[in-house]
């Protein structure tokens, strides 16, 4: 294991994220400050309690991921976008570097970065709503895995994507929409029997459902069911990863 090509990939990473502070940082913050005046002003006057807890800190989970997904995908595509872009990665793959090992470098980075934020915003949210976590250390084992998991799927839209449209194109008009959707705002209970079943097809609900677990011990599925879907998904993005370095799918082309 060649450490020292990690680290430099980590710190190089690392390095851009701190150099654009506001933008990394600081606008992710304000967004969800936002979320929480607009949905606790909003709706929170209307939807006092959802399965005995306040609307307020029901919401807290589902915002973490909403920003957490986001910029987990966002950090790692454009992590690797880049020198697809200017021509760098011909020299990291001409390099004594295996993919592990670039993977594990540009992923570390971009999961570091959207556990940063991830943890800001948590703290962030006792400012709005009192909130009481009863598994803390499942609630950092969930947000650790899933920033792990979706850099890792950032990691290949970023190999995949030829230009910026198709880089942003993942991002926006999928994540975003099975977040909405995938029960950050309500709990899939709320909804007609139906549409419950068909909720159930968004691999978002279980990432949620266990992330708000973790915080209030009430799920709309079960934990371990929420856990195997990440875990299965991040063994996937894996599989994906060694098989593109392995091929040189849009890499060496």
């Amino acid at each position: 294991m060649n450490l020292h090509a990690i680290a430099a990939i980590y710190r190089f990473e690392m390095a851009r994220f701190f150099r654009t502070i506001w933008q990394s940082m600081v606008s992710p913050v304000i967004s969800t400050s936002l979320y929480f005046v607009v949905f606790g002003a909003a709706i929170g006057s209307r939807i006092q309690e959802v399965e005995g807890i306040s609307y307020g800190a029901f919401i807290v989970p589902g915002l973490i991921m909403l920003s957490v997904l986001t910029l987990s995908l966002t950090n790692a595509s454009l992590g690797i976008y880049f020198p697809k872009f200017i021509g760098t990665i011909y020299e990291l793959l001409s390099a004594p570097v295996s993919f592990l090992e670039i993977s594990i470098g540009y992923v570390g980075a971009a999961a570091t970065k959207s556990l940063i934020i991830g943890l800001i915003i948590l703290a962030t949210s006792f400012l709005f709503v009192p909130i009481q976590i009863l598994h803390p250390f499942w609630m950092l084992a969930f947000l650790v895995l899933t920033c792990l998991t979706f850099s890792l799927f950032g990691f290949i839209v970023g190999i995949w994507a030829k230009s910026f449209e198709q880089l942003n194109l993942v991002p926006m008009l999928v994540i975003t929409p099975l977040v909405f959707l995938g029960g950050s705002f309500y709990s899939i209970t709320m909804l007609p029997p139906f549409w419950q079943t068909v909720t159930l097809f968004n691999p978002v609900v279980y990432l949620i459902s266990g992330f708000r677990w973790s915080f209030f011990g009430q799920a709309d599925v079960s934990i371990w069911v929420s856990l195997l879907a990440i875990t299965g998904f991040f063994a996937l993005c894996l599989a994906i990863v060694a098989w593109i370095f392995r091929t040189g799918w849009r890499i060496r082309s």
